[in-house]
Formats: structure tokens, sequence, C-alpha cells
């Protein structure tokens, strides 16, 4: 079952989960509502043989003025979710994010790492994770960040369009993470599964950068006479702050499943198939 499936990455699994001839049942707003328990009751069902929670609140900025919307998506259904998945002994897979650590470090931060978010969508997604974590079901939390896929609204499509339209962009230096691919985090995400692993992982593309190398990456193949240039995240206010740096550290990831993709390979197999 796949919460979520006609998001970026719920699309990932539902493609991923077809080629390997993998049952798979989508579930997709409005007919599910993982804040009501009868409706998740009504698609979690005693056939399920797992769930994929691929449904969430990911407006960063919007979370700070509807923290409490952001926190009952991310928090409290994951509670709900936790219980049916318990009541019928199958594992749930939920999605985490690097913005539940404070962003003060300078080494890839490990999964044991202490959490401490500086804005509302990280603290609504550590809520999250507490209920998956109080639990001693089969379950699977995967930490990601930056992520995008050829479809859905993400960063990777925004500055592929941006560039063929202007002749320079601004995009902020000071903030270093790990771009994801969603397809490669569903694989990512199926190999730790079917591997029988649980508890939690972090799941991105190998390699580190920020936001002004990423978008320089994208410019250059959608149009390489758009000039980049670096921005520091005071020139480009937004209402949510973001951590300076939340690179996930990916070893234990690594050591279950091989090594993950770099993200600059990653990109280069997106870059031409961007819906």
């Amino acid at each position: 079952m796949v919460l979520g499936a006609d998001g970026m990455l719920g699309t990932a699994w539902m493609k991923l989960l077809e080629e390997r001839g993998i049952p798979a049942r989508p579930a997709t707003e409005p007919a599910l509502d993982i804040t009501d328990p009868a409706s998740i009751a009504r698609f979690v069902d005693t056939e399920t043989r797992a769930v994929i929670n691929c449904a969430a609140y990911t407006n960063v900025d919007g979370a700070e003025e509807h923290e409490a919307l952001a926190t009952k998506v991310n928090g409290d259904a994951v509670a709900l979710l936790v219980a049916r998945c318990d009541e019928l002994g199958i594992p749930l897979v939920h999605y985490s994010t690097d913005y539940v650590f404070d962003g003060h470090g300078d080494a890839p931060y490990p999964v044991d790492h202490p959490t401490d978010p500086v804005n509302a969508y990280g603290r609504s997604k550590r809520v999250g994770e507490a209920h998956v974590a109080a639990s001693d079901g089969p379950h699977l939390v995967i930490r990601t960040s930056w992520l995008y896929a050829p479809w859905g609204k993400n960063f990777v499509k925004t500055i592929a369009h941006y560039a063929k339209e202007r002749d320079s962009l601004k995009v902020v230096n000071d903030q270093r993470g790990r771009p994801t691919s969603a397809e490669h985090l569903a694989r990512t995400s199926l190999a730790l599964l079917e591997g029988g692993h649980r508890g939690f992982f972090h799941g991105t593309d190998g390699g580190e950068c920020t936001w002004y190398d990423f978008a320089k990456a994208i410019a250059e193949h959608a149009d390489p006479s758009c000039v980049v240039s670096p921005c520091t995240s005071e020139e480009f206010p937004r209402p949510a702050k973001r951590p300076a740096y939340s690179v996930l550290d990916i070893s234990k990831t690594e050591a279950a499943v091989g090594p993950l993709v770099p993200w600059t390979d990653a990109l280069a197999s997106v870059l031409p198939r961007l819906s």
C-alpha cells in the first residue's frame, strides 16, 4: 500500500513496484485521509503486506504559519498509521527529513544524532519520528533531503525552467546538504525493506553540495548561457529558517544496501526526462 501515491516519491514507488512486478495499491486524497483512523482502516486492511507512507505536509515555509496542520499530518497521523500497522503486524516505511537537525554541525549527521529542528516543518516531522520510535513494530524511518524527480514540483524543475527564461540566477551558497532522486530513494527504501532492515536510516544520493552548486549543475544542462551566481541566505529571506549544514551520514545505509549513486550521476539521468 503506497500512501500519497500521486506525489513525487509516491509516483517513484508506484513505477518501481510495477517495474519489479510487485502488486501495489495506491492511496491518495481525497479518498484517503491519513488523519482519520476509519479512513486508514478502510485502506490498510488484512491483505496489506506493508505500508509505504509518502503522504506528508511538505510546505516548509507554509508550516511556519500552519504548524498545527503540519503536525497533524506529519506527526499525529503517523501515530495512527503505526497503530494500524502494529495491529496487523506489518511494516511501515515512513519518511522524515534532514530538517530535524539544527544545522550547526560540520560533519554528516549520523542517524542517532540528537534532533533539534530550527523550523516548524522539522518539528512536525520529529513528532512523527517519535511515534514510530515508540513502537516495537518492524518499521523503517528513512530521513532524506533535497528531493526531486522528473515529475512534480521541485528545485530541479524550477531551476531548469528559470534557466531557460532568464539571463541570470542567484542561489544561496551557505546551505549544504545532499540532493536525492526520488527514483533512487524508492529503490534504496525497497532494498532496505526487502533486506529485513528496520529502525532509522538515511536515504539520499552520494556526495554533497550547496544549493548554488546544485543549481549551477542544473542550469548548465538546461541553458549554459544562464549565469548562476552565489548569494547568502540573508539576501534571499524565507519565512522558515533553513539549517546551514544538513548533510546526512549515509554510511549505515550503504553498509546495508551498497554504495548510493552520486548526486551528479543521479541528476544527469533525470535532467533529460523532466516533464
